[in-house]
């Protein structure tokens, strides 16, 4: 009965258009700023206690994405103009970037504040109202949430609840207008028929085998230093770290020596041929590395093999970019957020005509008794038809 007398009242502040205007979502923005600018040792504090870290870059790589989204949020909410045809040239055609509603937004244990807040940047800037569940493993990272970030945020359109198994099946029940959901693709399936209930878009940051492809041709000391720098990273829980090495024997050999051994699992093949097919045979990643100084290795695996994302000659660099969305395909999961791309993750692209209230002599043509010169202009092509219609 809570959560849902807690949903209610979002989605009122929401019908009610609080969270529409670009004042209303900056302010919400910035408050979001002081939380990480000012609770900033609290914050590293409960990553050392929960994770046996506390590494600055969780909160700057945030802090990142709330500045790019308060420069950038006036033309990322203009309306989209379109092409038109001869029939509607003196209309107005346009895409309006509308928030969804109430988004529910669950993070992981093993980036408890950084996974949690960056979509939550993306749901505050395109307008939404949001839920956000920390993970309950992370517990003293949920505490400081739960405890610190409702006084910086208006209670009436955004809330934190906590929740283990049994209450988020619960909380799951509720319809939501958008859920965004990272972890793992067993789980993942179950918010996807949760979801499914009340046909809930859902965008799903899963996981899986991240593979790394190593060429005969490359520099083994720059490739064995941003592997293992990939791998242990985040003391090793990363979704994107590289999980295991394709070479051929010969730079197994070679390898070996650089300390791989321990770390990674190394599957020798014949050659890139061998290499993608082994890649292809399985699900999907939500990451592929390549390492070769030939761009022509490192094109063919990106031209051939399907993964969430691909960074060639390092690891985890291209989840930096806030210009490049970030997300899975397949097992590896479905949607993409990260600066501009997590605006248009929450919002709901709205097709929208505004027509002259006159000149209703262009529209006679499509009304009956339908003479042969109606017909025959009825069928004049304007503009090049979607293949669905003509």
């Amino acid at each position: 009965a809570r959560q849902i007398r807690l949903v209610n009242r979002l989605r009122a502040s929401w019908l009610a258009g609080k969270t529409r205007p670009i004042e209303y979502r900056i302010s919400q923005l910035e408050a979001l700023g002081r939380f990480l600018d000012e609770k900033k040792q609290s914050i590293l504090d409960v990553l050392a206690a929960d994770l046996s870290k506390g590494e600055f870059s969780d909160i700057l790589l945030v802090r990142n994405e709330v500045n790019y989204a308060i420069n950038n949020l006036s033309a990322w909410m203009k309306d989209e103009h379109v092409e038109k045809n001869l029939v509607v040239q003196l209309d107005s055609a346009f895409v309006r970037k509308d928030p969804y509603g109430v988004a529910l937004i669950i993070g992981p244990w093993n980036y408890p504040i950084h996974l949690l807040l960056v979509p939550m940047i993306g749901a505050i800037a395109a307008g939404n109202c949001v839920i956000i569940k920390p993970s309950e493993i992370s517990k003293y990272s949920e505490a400081l949430i739960a405890e610190m970030l409702p006084n910086y945020l208006d209670k009436d359109c955004f809330a934190v609840v906590t929740a283990g198994v049994e209450e988020t099946t619960k909380l799951l029940e509720n319809k939501f207008d958008y859920i965004f959901f990272t972890g793992n693709p067993r789980v993942g399936k179950i918010i996807m028929k949760a979801a499914a209930t009340h046909l809930t878009p859902v965008t799903l940051e899963l996981g899986g085998k991240n593979p790394c492809y190593v060429a005969d041709q490359c520099d083994l000391q720059n490739a064995a230093n941003r592997i293992v720098w990939g791998r242990f990273f985040n003391a090793g829980q990363s979704c994107i770290a590289p999980d295991y090495v394709l070479c051929t024997l010969e730079t197994q050999e070679k390898l070996l020596p650089e300390i791989f051994g321990p770390i990674l699992p190394i599957v020798t093949v014949a050659n890139l041929e061998e290499a993608i097919d082994f890649i292809n045979a399985r699900e999907r990643p939500l990451s592929l590395y390549a390492f070769s100084c030939d761009n022509k290795v490192i094109h063919q695996l990106l031209d051939r093999t399907s993964s969430g994302g691909f960074c060639g000659n390092d690891t985890l660099m291209h989840v930096a970019l806030v210009s490049l969305p970030f997300g899975g395909i397949g097992n590896s999961g479905m949607g993409k957020y990260h600066g501009k791309f997590s605006f248009d993750t929450f919002s709901h692209h709205r097709a929208s005509l505004l027509r002259n209230a006159g000149l209703e002599a262009i529209n006679r043509v499509r009304y009956p008794p339908y003479s042969d010169q109606k017909m025959a202009l009825q069928h004049t092509p304007t503009h090049r038809l979607p293949d669905c219609i003509g």
